[in-house]
């Protein structure tokens, strides 16, 4: 991996780890702000929110800005934001401190994928995609349960503490070895804005919403899954989801490769097995070792999703990718959200038995969505 794309990596860890890592230490934080456990989880959303609103808004005010300095200036904020959470006095002010955290996310994201693009060889944009998200499997699979731990071990402002040194050691790597680019944009932010009004461009950022809507669902309410479905026991769930990110990693370099092979048609492939896994998990997932393997492959392939996915929105928008981007991801956290609502829902209603067939349902929304998508490019090219 070259250097300049390995920094931006290790800038995408510690932003993941800073987004997933409450979820760790709910309980010391709630214990330590003397507030109610369902309070503390709404850190995450806070988190959450940043990302949705700052995705469009920070990324078009910052697209005349020369690329190095801007990714520089994204780094500092969210360092400056988990220094914030670190010390932050009450409930209220923590909570205001994460959503600063997560206003910069979704611009870094869009424009660390852009500039990587533009580094990478030609036929390569799609494995480079890969090299970036890797942060983004390893902020999950490692980051979170080390922030976890030190939460545990040295008090819930010690995580965050430690999301900001690390996140400070990938700033140095920015500045000493990511090249110096140009600005994004140099048209009127309404230019910009008129990326938006191609068909293709919001048919690829819709993808990326209802593609990931299914397993996203099935993935938020995993453990309840795999514990009452799947018979494992609570002191289980760490290595299953150490088994999961195990997946996510293998997947995301496949799926970097089948983006540069064959974009869209490797995208319609994996909608489809994953509906396939999901399936099988409602079919299967009663047992331990169909389960631990349903695992793994639901992690590989909803990750394989991620790379095409991305390079899919900027093969659309190169009138102003950086911003397509942004909102593409600004689009995933919305789907998040709303999987989360849903997956919460399910329980409460028919139980977790319901997940993997909601997710298949969802899953293949997506891929009708992408065969359609793959018909009419046919069409044009005949």
């Amino acid at each position: 991996m070259p250097l300049p794309v390995f920094a931006l990596m290790l800038v995408v860890f510690g932003l993941t780890t800073g987004e997933f890592v409450p979820a760790g230490i709910l309980p010391d934080v709630a214990e330590g702000l003397g507030v109610p456990l369902s309070s503390a989880g709404l850190l995450t959303s806070a988190y959450a929110a940043g990302m949705i609103v700052g995705g469009p808004v920070v990324t078009v005010l910052t697209a005349r800005l020369p690329r190095k300095p801007l990714v520089a200036g994204l780094v500092a904020v969210s360092v400056l934001g988990n220094v914030a959470s670190a010390l932050a006095p009450g409930y209220v002010v923590l909570l205001a401190t994460r959503f600063a955290a997560g206003l910069v996310v979704a611009t870094f994201f869009a424009v660390a994928i852009a500039i990587s693009v533009s580094m990478a060889p030609e036929g390569k944009q799609g494995a480079t995609v890969a090299q970036v998200a890797l942060g983004m499997n390893l902020g999950i699979i490692l980051g979170t349960p080390i922030g976890t731990f030190a939460g545990h071990h040295l008090g819930w402002r010690a995580t965050f503490a430690v999301v900001a040194a690390v996140t400070v050691a990938a700033l140095a790597l920015v500045l000493r070895f990511v090249p110096a680019r140009p600005a994004a944009a140099t048209d009127p932010v309404l230019a910009e804005l008129r990326v938006f009004a191609g068909r293709d461009v919001r048919l690829a950022i819709l993808l990326t919403a209802v593609g990931n809507l299914g397993v996203v669902t099935v993935f938020t309410y995993l453990t309840p899954l795999l514990t009452d479905v799947g018979g494992f026991s609570a002191d289980a769930i760490p290595v299953l989801l150490l088994v999961y990110g195990a997946g996510a990693v293998l997947g995301n370099f496949l799926g970097g490769r089948l983006a540069d092979r064959a974009p869209l048609s490797s995208l319609v492939w994996l909608l489809a097995a994953l509906a396939v896994v999901l399936v099988a998990f409602r079919l299967l997932g009663g047992t331990p070792a169909p389960a631990a393997i349903l695992t793994f492959a639901l992690g590989a392939l909803a990750f394989a999703l991620i790379p095409g996915m991305q390079t899919r929105v900027l093969s659309t928008a190169a009138a102003a990718p950086t911003l397509a981007v942004a909102v593409n991801a600004s689009g995933f956290q919305l789907a998040a959200a709303f999987a989360g609502w849903l997956g919460g829902a399910l329980l409460t209603g028919p139980g977790p038995r319901a997940l993997p067939v909601a997710g298949a349902v969802l899953t293949l929304a997506g891929l009708g969505l992408a065969v359609s998508i793959a018909r009419a490019e046919r069409r044009i090219r005949a």
